[in-house]
Parts: structure tokens; C-alpha cells; sequence
């Protein structure tokens, strides 16, 4: 069942917080994007924004952010997608923005986050939405992921998926061929735990972000910032943005202490610095901030106000399942399994977020895919594609859907 916002929120609502007040977006959403909450999703009742709803019998594209996005930074490609036939939905996914149900603590089982169950969350989706499969899936950041396991479980219902920013290396695989001794591995968790160690022992000393943002401290650093929550929120997403001019992406050759080193240090950070602190030295200037269309100040005011209201908590419980071994392991039940429907990758030629995972983009390529349609690199464009570039970003999706054989509605 689906009704309009604004709605308790449970579990993830802080105490004394209104969200009647003012309708979803403060005025910024585009004409024909409408806010909503829908009910009984998976054991969540799931925030969207969804555009092209008015007429029944269009194609369901399914849009997955990834952190710390929101259903909201959506909002430009939403309206382009629409004009050219599609039903558009975009969730706040489980443990971001106005979607609850789920337990905003640190220490909870991190069960409820871990991929697969995130996977059920978006086959809950298309089904309340009342849609049999998805014509278009798009997964951005973490949101790629959960996109990519949607596409490699149930291809019937997601029969074309597109990845951007961060590739799909495959599932995790068993050892093969080790009855006779002749073949060993490392188990992924001794290699972590060896880069880890190289990266504390570089001076200055460093340390991934992935780790960062896994532990305790990182909700309170993020959630209330020296330099205040607006503006930490703005020099996050200008430094990750084409905006930087700091942002020079490469390749790397190895998943290497000294290869990391020469990532930005919001990715390889110097230990003993929080988020905040790292990315504080690269804010913007007032100048830069007016010249910023993409992301004007209104529009930063969303995400600002969400964040303050809910914390950071609940968005970082996807690092944290990066890291179980437990939540890991049960993704090898899909060991040898590739990617079979028709994909694409689309990054932006200035986001190293294409490179975070040395090979990752290759194994895409060479064997955890078996239809890559392409790999598309957006002129103009940092992490923020969908923000920074909505207009080539929507060329880049039709024209794969044409090529993929599904057409335009």
C-alpha cells in the first residue's frame, strides 16, 4: 500500500523531529517527481521519489544510490528518464534518509544490511510497486552492488543492470583445485589486514577509508563536525566532484600500500583524521559554491537536514558488511556464478571511484560478465554522475537499453 509523506518514521526517527512542516525537497524537487512512503517493503516502509507515475503500463527503472546519497540526488536524471517512457523510482535505500524499519544503533546485527538481504529489499520493491521486472536497474556507488547481485540472482526479474562508479568484480569465490595440495590462497581477510599494516607504516602514516567509516567513532565525527554539518557536507561532495581539481584518476597496478598512497586522502586517509577533518582543507570557496548548478546551496539544505535528523549511522552499516566475514561468506554460495544479463559501466572520467578496487573494473571485462555492452566515461563528470552530468548520463542509459535489446517504451 503506498501513501503520501510525511509519515512517522520508527525506529530511525529522532526524537522531536517534524516532518510536516515543509514537503520533501523544501521546493527543489522538478516538476512531476513526487515524494512518497511505501508500506510493508521487506520489513521496511520504503521513502521514494518517483516520477512518471501518472499513466499505468510504463517500464519500472529502478534507481539504487549508494552513500552518503539519497533517493534525492536522483532528482535530475528523474524528470529525463520520465520524458522518454519510463515509470522512475528512486528508494532511500535501508538505513539512508526517510526509509525505516530498520535499527539505528551501532551495535545491531548487521544481518539486516548485508547484500543479499539488500537485494531482497529491492525485489520487494518492484513487487509493491506492482511490476513483474525492471526495464532499466541503475546502481551508483554501494547502490552497484546490490544492483549487480539483483541482476545476478534473479535475471528474470532484472534483465539489464547498469553499474556506475564502483565495478563488480564477481562474487567472492572458494579456493579451486586445492585437494592436492597444490594450490593455496590467502584468505581475503590476512590480505586486509597486510595492506593495513603497509599503509600504517608510510609516513605519514595512512589508512583506508573503508576501515574508517567502519568503526564506532565515525557517526559522531560525520554527524557533528567541527566545521558544522552543511559545510562538511559540501566540501565532501566537492572534493569528490569534477569541481576538484585534485581529482586526476589513474589505474592502479596493484592492490599495493604505495598505490594506494597516491589515491586523494579522503579514499587513503592520514590516521588519526576523521572525514571532516580530512576533507576541511578542500571546501570550496563562496565562488565556487555560487558557481556550483549542480548542487546549489538550496539543495545541499536536503541533504543537510536529512543527515541532521537521522545521523550517519544507518549509512554506514554497508562498510561494516564489507568487513564481516560472516556476511561474506554466504556470498559465496553464488562462487563461479557471472553476471549474464546485458550490463554496462559508467563512470566519471575525473571519480577515482572506477580504480578503488584494483582489477575490479578488468575482472569486469575479462570474466565476471558475459554481456558488458560497454564502459562509458563521462566528460565532466566526478562521483556525482548523476548529479554533475544527468543530461549525457541519460544518452549514455537509453542508448544502452536500445543496444541491449529492450528498446525504448
Amino acid at each position: 500500500m503506498a501513501i503520501d509523506v510525511p509519515l512517522d518514521l520508527g525506529a530511525n526517527t529522532l526524537k522531536g523531529t517534524d516532518l510536516s512542516t515543509s514537503p520533501y525537497g523544501e521546493g527543489t524537487l522538478p516538476e512531476g517527481i513526487r515524494s512518497r512512503m511505501i508500506q510493508g517493503v521487506n520489513g521496511l516502509d520504503v521513502h521514494v521519489l518517483e516520477a512518471g507515475y501518472e499513466a499505468s503500463g510504463r517500464p519500472l527503472a529502478l534507481l539504487l544510490h549508494g552513500f552518503p546519497d539519497l533517493a534525492y540526488g536522483w532528482r535530475h536524471l528523474m524528470p529525463l528518464l520520465a520524458d522518454a517512457g519510463y515509470h522512475v523510482v528512486a528508494p532511500d535505500q535501508r538505513g539512508f534518509g526517510r526509509t525505516t524499519g530498520w535499527v539505528n544503533a551501532y551495535d545491531t546485527s548487521l544481518a539486516p544490511f548485508s547484500l543479499l538481504n539488500m537485494t531482497r529489499d529491492a525485489l520487494a520493491l518492484v513487487a509493491a510497486l506492482g511490476h513483474r521486472r525492471t526495464a532499466m536497474l541503475v546502481g551508483h556507488d554501494f547502490g552497484s552492488p546490490v544492483a549487480a547481485y539483483c541482476a545476478l540472482i534473479r535475471p528474470d526479474v532484472f534483465p539489464s543492470v547498469v553499474l556506475m562508479s564502483a565495478p563488480f568484480p564477481g562474487p567472492p569465490a572458494f579456493a579451486f583445485d586445492t585437494a592436492r595440495g597444490e594450490v593455496s590462497a590467502a584468505p581475503a581477510a590476512h590480505a586486509n589486514r597486510d595492506l593495513a599494516a603497509a599503509l600504517a607504516a608510510l609516513d605519514p602514516p595512512r589508512g583506508h577509508y573503508q576501515q574508517h567509516l567502519s568503526a564506532r567513532e565515525a557517526n559522531e565525527s560525520m554527524w557533528h563536525p567541527p566545521q558544522g554539518l552543511h559545510a562538511f557536507m559540501r566540501a565532501f561532495f566537492h572534493v569528490k566532484s569534477a569541481d576538484w581539481p585534485g581529482n586526476r584518476p589513474r589505474p592502479l597496478k596493484e592492490p599495493s600500500a604505495a598505490e594506494f598512497a597516491a589515491m586523494p586522502t579522503y579514499y587513503v586517509m592520514e590516521r588519526g583524521r576523521t572525514m571532516p577533518e580530512t576533507v576541511a582543507p578542500f571546501a570550496p570557496s563562496p565562488a565556487e559554491i555560487l558557481a556550483c548548478r549542480w548542487l546549489t546551496e538550496t539543495e545541499l539544505g536536503v541533504y543537510a537536514r536529512e543527515y541532521a535528523r537521522t545521523g550517519f549511522q544507518g549509512a554506514l552499516q554497508a562498510y561494516r558488511v564489507f568487513a564481516d566475514p560472516e556476511l561474506n561468506a554466504e556470498l559465496r554460495l553464488f562462487s563461479g556464478r557471472t553476471l549474464d544479463v546485458a550490463s554496462l559501466f559508467v563512470g566519471g572520467s575525473r571519480d577515482w571511484g572506477p580504480y578503488a578496487a584494483p582489477g575490479a573494473l578488468d575482472a569486469m571485462r575479462t570474466h565476471a560478465t558475459t554481456r558488458l555492452l560497454g564502459v562509458e566515461m563521462i566528460d565532466g563528470a566526478g562521483h556525482w554522475i548523476q548529479q554533475e552530468q544527468p543530461a549525457r548520463l541519460a544518452a549514455v542509459l537509453l542508448a544502452f537499453m536500445r543496444e541491449a535489446g529492450r528498446g525504448e517504451p
